[in-house]
């Protein structure tokens, strides 16, 4: 008899990717999944899988270039957010159509957070895609989201690991998946070619948003000039991953799950959404690996570490081999 699980799908921007591999692993060995809540990405992939859609999503995501990854931010600073974000929900709301949340087969919730009320808001029911877009309002980076007379942002802002909405739905286990977690990285080989025209594209594009975010920073010696190299988009991605990292350990000391999956913060950075084929690969290893720890009797997962393993490099399709370390 196959278990059911209640699925928490935690945020972390394109590490979020890992989460199709891990739901992928699970049902390729008969678990159930009866329930899904997801702050931030993790809304995103939740919600797509709940509606059905989440293969439509993976090929496309896979097929993403750097380029593509360009055109589809759509910056824009004159905004609240540096990025809009239409471009890429006219994509998902072309999935997903006008589903409502109360109507999937599988209970679903994305975390959003109240900017002025300042508390969570979870979505139960209701039209998925303007939920899906709430959690995913990453603060000052996309537009935030006005519904219903509030001014919804980020999930993980508040929640980046929604346990506790999933412990109504009576599963026989529920598992979480931390994106921010503080583990080692895993090896992962990396290419030894000559960057390609789309690299160059990318790193002048990514130079000059850096350079953008990085105005009206106040220099002062080596550690001033570090700043303005790394630029306001690194800082922020560290001090939200800290912060988010802080919150979960503090909401899974409230609702602990049966089996955490952690993916390392460090894995990739959060816009790096060019990197799906990676990332779904090693969600499914990952949770091969905490699959068996767990089955096997070796605990509930929180021991499970990557530190020192000695593991050898994961090689994906494309890529020479030649070991290096994956994120920044």
């Amino acid at each position: 008899m196959s278990k059911t699980v209640s699925l928490v799908l935690g945020s972390g921007g394109a590490r979020g990717y890992a989460h199709i591999g891990v739901i992928e692993e699970l049902q390729a060995r008969g678990y159930e999944i009866q329930a899904v809540a997801g702050s931030s990405m993790g809304a995103l992939i939740g919600g797509l899988f709940a509606a059905g859609e989440l293969d439509h999503y993976r090929d496309w995501v896979k097929e993403l270039n750097y380029v593509d990854v360009i055109r589809l931010l759509d910056l824009s600073f004159k905004n609240p957010g540096v990025i809009n974000g239409s471009r890429v929900f006219d994509v998902i709301s072309e999935m997903v159509g006008d589903t409502r949340i109360e109507q999937m087969p599988i209970v679903f919730t994305a975390v959003a957070t109240d900017l002025h009320a300042r508390k969570e808001i979870w979505f139960q029911d209701g039209e998925l895609l303007p939920a899906i877009r709430a959690s995913i309002a990453i603060p000052s980076l996309f537009t935030p989201v006005n519904y219903n007379g509030r001014t919804l942002v980020d999930g993980g802002v508040l929640n980046p690991l929604p346990i506790a909405p999933t412990v109504s739905a009576h599963s026989d286990m529920i598992i979480a998946v931390d994106l921010n977690a503080d583990v080692q990285p895993f090896k992962m080989c990396c290419s030894t070619s000559q960057p390609t025209r789309q690299d160059k594209v990318f790193s002048r594009w990514l130079n000059k948003f850096r350079w953008r975010s990085s105005r009206g920073i106040q220099t002062a010696g080596s550690h001033g000039e570090a700043m303005m190299k790394s630029g306001m988009l690194d800082i922020f991605n560290q001090s939200l991953e800290i912060m988010q990292e802080s919150l979960a350990r503090y909401k899974m000391a409230g609702y602990a799950p049966d089996l955490l999956i952690p993916i390392s913060r460090r894995q990739c950075r959060f816009y790096e959404f060019n990197r799906a084929e990676e990332m779904i690969q090693l969600g499914r290893i990952v949770t091969e690996r905490a699959l068996d720890s767990y089955e096997a009797g070796q605990g509930s997962g929180f021991e499970y570490s990557y530190a020192g393993s000695g593991e050898p490099p994961i090689t994906f399709p494309g890529q020479d081999v030649a070991q290096g370390t994956a994120g920044s």
